[in-house]
């Protein structure tokens, strides 16, 4: 049984798809690739890939579909490729889950470090760990429980589903309440300094987070302007 990670690569555009399968072939994954939306869910489902490269142009259902679809599923990383390189692509892809944003044409040994640093950072993160009393890391506060050591958050009793990077943003500024950190700290600290993305990657999940998890009376995800962000509790 084969113990390389696996890529699926989705691309209508299939002289690129093969040449980006000859680039990870070389770094030792295994890939498959998919011409279109449907066939790349069919083969998600089927190939069970450690990250998917999402073209953003494709025939039938687009590359934000798909990615809505798979994030619907599970967390698997995505990363979008796209001739599209406005600000506002890149927030909407990053905005509906994507992990990074690749803009075409692009250079190979690049696409293979981005795909590199994002499974690295799933790699490190454990998809179970059994919490003991002294060693649980666990921010409490009134109606709110992060646990980092179990990847869980409950919210006003109910537990609430978070991807690993949203979960380990909001423990880190609630384990250290009142404490304002920049966008580029929170970067350093959460997807490490290797990371080749930019500080609206801290903005686009910040915003996911207020989504799931509301201002509280005694506790709050503030915005520190000019700056970044603390989580402020009240004294």
């Amino acid at each position: 049984m084969s113990d390389k990670q696996k890529i699926l690569i989705v691309d209508d555009d299939m002289h690129i798809a093969d040449l980006i399968s000859l680039y990870l072939g070389k770094e030792m994954f295994e890939t498959k690739t998919a011409e279109d939306g449907e066939e790349a869910l069919r083969l998600f489902t089927t190939f069970q890939p450690d990250l998917v490269l999402l073209d953003l142009m494709l025939p039938g259902k687009d590359g934000y579909q798909v990615c809505r679809e798979i994030r619907a599923q599970k967390d698997t990383p995505i990363i979008m490729l796209s001739a599209k390189g406005e600000t506002f692509d890149k927030v909407l892809g990053l905005e509906l889950g994507a992990d990074d944003y690749i803009i075409k044409p692009f250079d190979s040994k690049e696409l293979v470090a981005r795909v590199k640093a994002v499974l690295r950072r799933y790699k490190a993160v454990p998809t179970l760990t059994v919490a003991t009393p002294k060693g649980a890391k666990i921010a409490r506060y009134p109606d709110l429980e992060v646990n980092r050591t179990n990847y869980s958050v409950t919210y006003r009793g109910e537990n609430v589903e978070m991807p690993p990077k949203e979960l380990e943003l909001l423990y880190f500024l609630a384990s250290q309440p009142n404490q304002v950190f920049t966008r580029e700290q929170l970067l350093d600290h959460i997807w490490g300094y290797e990371y080749v993305g930019d500080t609206r990657t801290v903005d686009v999940h910040i915003k996911r987070l207020r989504e799931k998890i509301h201002d509280h009376a005694t506790w709050r995800i503030a915005t520190v302007w000019g700056i970044g962000y603390k989580f402020e509790v009240k004294v």
